[in-house]
């Protein structure tokens, strides 16, 4: 911290219940102007409701802030950005058909005239070593360019305060260099930076203070570069955290097997599948990296069986699958789960048992002649919650009242335990704590010591590093020739990720 040890925001005994469960109790804390701030706390630990409360998305029960020393109770987040605070959200609120001046207008009060905002984001985003083109359709970005929409956006309002949730989940290892210069930058010249993540060694680079809450109390402050990565999830959770282990053993035969597959992407602004080829064999996992928007999703949709493909493109032990729908796909023993846990993956208002039988009804006989089988489901679901920790009241609780972190504990559970032969996963730990994103890897590790082949899509370097046993990235709709983890660095792995191809190429020539 460059900035001077000036307070900016004071929390004092901020409280927020709900029916059932207190999400924050009696939290209390400074942030100084300039400083970049942690909040690390596992999945349902109060991050989320504290952050609106300072956002002004909601009310707190008891307690009060200041801001620059002055009372400071936002009723609604317009008048948090006019006093000064922004906030920048780990899921993007951005319309693909509209520009990138035409979306900033969107969040603003009161936009300029389109010729002067437009000049204005070409100024504020150099500046900030974000460059950013105002008349380009954000369909057209990558995940990363559209990161620098959302924060541009908040950097005309002037903010003294910047909030930022999970902002490095959807960028490549250099794209999160250059969002550490820019946020450096930021706090240099004197605004302070709230930041959240699960990434705690991005948290012991950038960070000058750490508050950490566990089950809404803060239990511990921290300088997070005195501490190392795994003492700070220890103090998250409360307990000592245990590392994902391998099972040693042979490979069996190929169970999953992908021929120059080729398709068209049903999503707007997608990206096509191009002859796309790789094998995966009995108890191994193989990890694809890439940065979002290169061809994951519909990857998932062409293996899932949501969009079709030639019968032989893709084969399940031998036999072409490619014709089939989901729901004989599962029966054959290929389960898949998608990146978007709301609207795909689940559905946000039915509850967790309704959701648990949606994709487990074939495999875990949780239907007898069109009929749900209510208390064999229900008790499926349970088993899922019990043995993942998924924090919820109970099965029956809608699947959009749980965190983020813990509806993904639950989907994981939910294809994990069917006992397939072919699993299919795309951001396995996306948005859950280290606590539990270790405990994922191993299950995942544990189903292919079983003999499960496994296919993990994410985009968390250090994840795909700790679990497969064979590496490939998709770039533009295109995989890379699969290769061995032993030996792979991150930097090569962060070239492969941009499109650097050439480079893949020439290391297998020689």
């Amino acid at each position: 911290m460059t900035a001077g040890s000036d307070e900016l925001l004071r929390l004092e005994g901020l409280t927020k219940a709900y029916p059932g469960v207190i999400a924050n109790s009696d939290v209390s804390f400074t942030i100084r102007a300039g400083e970049i701030h942690a909040l690390l706390g596992e999945n349902g630990a109060g991050k989320s409701t504290l952050v609106k409360m300072i956002y002004g998305l909601v009310r707190p029960d008891q307690g009060r802030m200041t801001l620059r020393g002055q009372p400071y109770a936002p009723a609604r987040p317009a008048e948090a950005r006019r006093l000064g605070v922004a906030m920048v959200f780990q899921h993007f609120s951005l319309f693909e058909a509209l520009t990138v001046a035409e979306n900033v207008a969107l969040g603003m009060e009161d936009p300029p005239p389109m010729r002067a905002l437009s000049a204005r984001i070409r100024e504020v985003s150099e500046a900030y070593g974000l460059p950013l083109d105002p008349g380009r359709n954000v369909g057209d970005l990558s995940a990363g360019e559209r990161q620098r929409v959302e924060i541009i956006r908040c950097l005309l309002q002037d903010p003294k305060l910047l909030i930022m949730d999970e902002p490095t989940s959807v960028l490549t290892p250099q794209e999160v260099e250059i969002l550490f210069r820019t946020l450096r930058q930021l706090a240099a010249a004197g605004t302070s930076i709230l930041y959240i993540s699960h990434k705690l060694e991005e948290i012991r680079t950038l960070c000058d203070e750490a508050t950490i809450l566990r089950r809404g109390r803060v239990v511990a402050t921290c300088t997070p570069r005195e501490r190392s990565a795994r003492e700070m999830a220890e103090l998250m959770v409360g307990a000592s955290l245990a590392v994902p282990a391998r099972r040693k053993g042979q490979k069996g035969e190929i169970a999953l097997e992908v021929n120059d597959l080729s398709l068209a992407s049903p999503i707007p602004f997608g990206t096509a599948l191009k002859a796309v080829g790789f094998g995966v064999r009995k108890g191994e996992v193989l990890g694809i990296a890439g940065v979002a928007g290169n061809g994951q999703d519909e990857l998932l949709l062409a293996l899932s069986g949501e969009i079709l493909a030639p019968a032989g493109a893709i084969r399940l032990g031998g036999t072409g699958i490619g014709t089939l729908g989901p729901a004989r796909r599962r029966a054959a023993g290929l389960v898949a789960a998608p990146e978007d846990r709301y609207g795909h993956a689940a559905a946000p208002d039915m509850s967790l048992v309704d959701n648990a039988w949606l994709t487990a009804s074939v495999r875990m006989d949780l239907s007898d002649r069109g009929f749900i089988r209510r208390a064999r489901t229900r008790d499926f679901a349970e088993e899922v919650i019990r043995d993942y920790d998924v924090r919820t009241p109970g099965p029956d609780v809608a699947a959009r009242a749980l965190s983020g972190g813990n509806l993904q504990k639950f989907l994981m559970g939910r294809e994990l335990k069917q006992g397939a032969d072919v699993i299919v996963i795309n951001q396995p730990t996306w948005g859950v704590d280290a606590a539990a994103a270790s405990a994922i890897r191993q299950k995942i590790l544990d189903c292919a010591g079983q003999g499960a082949a496994v296919v993990v899509i994410s985009q968390d370097l250090d994840e795909l590093m700790e679990i497969a046993d064979s590496f490939a990235v998709l770039n533009e709709g295109r995989l890379s020739v699969p290769r061995p983890v032993e030996g792979l660095t991150t930097e090569e792995i962060g070239l492969m990720m941009g499109g650097a191809h050439g480079m893949e190429e020439a290391h297998h020539a020689t």
